[in-house]
């Protein structure tokens, strides 16, 4: 016989043993599912050598701590390169005041001169003429004035792009280097590390898993006769072994009900073995360190 045949009939057999051995203690439950918990794989972001990545399966990690570093110091350079060029651009952009603080003096002499004339030429002690001139000689400098000042502006409009473009390029460089840094995105407990200091990170390279295992999810299947007993946020008690023939008791609540039935998969019992067709559903419950992924659960509704 070949193994494969040998190994599908062991676990046949082993199947028939657990269900024959259920069925036997007379297990009184509603479902039966297995533990999950949130798990997130933690890729890199950044690429370049990772200087520091201090997890170890099994710690406690918290979102808002830095948990390891891929190496930046190509981005640090290009942040203060970029920095400076903004600050010689930012130098470049001219004062409207000061620039026009010249024509705007001669424009208010003249103004002066052209009050003082105006009055002479009431007493008859200056002429129509040295009024005009003057009067020309203000709006030909009032003309001179609006157009520096729209250069002025033109040109400032351009530095000003150029600064933003700058901005822009140091906002981009920045997030990279936030990149460059590796935290959790949840509260969890470390599952598994894949990577080490001193490795070459590249985005996309999973660094560690971590999971929550504060919140618990029972993932179990129910016929289509108890679908109608249970409803979203509806509490029920869930037995898990202790390790020896006593069970420790949880407080759950239905979190999901599918609402398309499944084949009944073959390593799920229900209460009615004949059940062809299942309705997965979710339970959370709040673990107290006892509960593992993978430990098997056993559930109670109220009737």
């Amino acid at each position: 016989m070949k193994p494969s045949n040998i190994l599908t009939l062991f676990t046949f057999s082993l199947s028939l043993l657990t269900f024959f051995s259920c069925s036997s203690n007379g297990n009184n439950y509603d479902a039966m599912g297995v533990f999950e918990a949130t798990e997130v794989v933690v890729s890199a972001k950044a690429q370049g050598e990772i200087i520091r990545l201090d997890v170890t399966e099994g710690d406690e990690v918290k979102t808002d701590v830095t948990l390891g570093v891929i190496d930046a110091t190509k981005l640090n350079l290009q942040q203060q390169s970029l920095q400076d060029n903004r600050d010689a651009q930012t130098a470049r952009i001219l004062n409207l005041q000061e620039q026009t603080a010249s024509i705007q003096q001669q424009i208010s002499h003249l103004q002066q001169e052209h009050e003082r004339f105006s009055s002479l030429l009431t007493k008859g002690a200056a002429t129509q003429k040295q009024v005009d001139d003057l009067a020309n000689q203000i709006k030909i400098l009032k003309a001179q004035l609006t157009a520096t000042q729209s250069q002025l502006r033109s040109a400032n409009e351009s530095i000003q792009h150029q600064v933003d473009a700058s901005d822009q390029q140091m906002k981009i460089v920045g997030s990279q280097m936030d990149d460059a840094i590796i935290k959790s995105p949840i509260d969890g407990t470390i599952l598994k590390k894949y990577a080490e200091r001193g490795e070459y990170a590249v985005p996309g390279k999973a660094l560690f898993k971590v999971a929550d295992l504060q919140e618990m999810i029972l993932r179990a299947y129910i016929t289509a006769n108890q679908f109608d007993q249970l409803q979203l946020g509806q509490q029920v008690k869930v037995m898990v072994d202790n390790g020896s023939e006593a069970q420790r008791e949880y407080n759950g609540k239905v979190t999901w009900i599918a609402q398309k039935a499944e084949f009944t998969p073959k390593t799920i019992q229900t209460k009615d073995e004949r059940a062809n067709l299942v309705y997965a559903i979710k339970i959370s419950v709040k673990n107290d360190g006892m509960i593992k992924i993978g430990q098997y659960g056993e559930c109670y509704f109220d009737k």
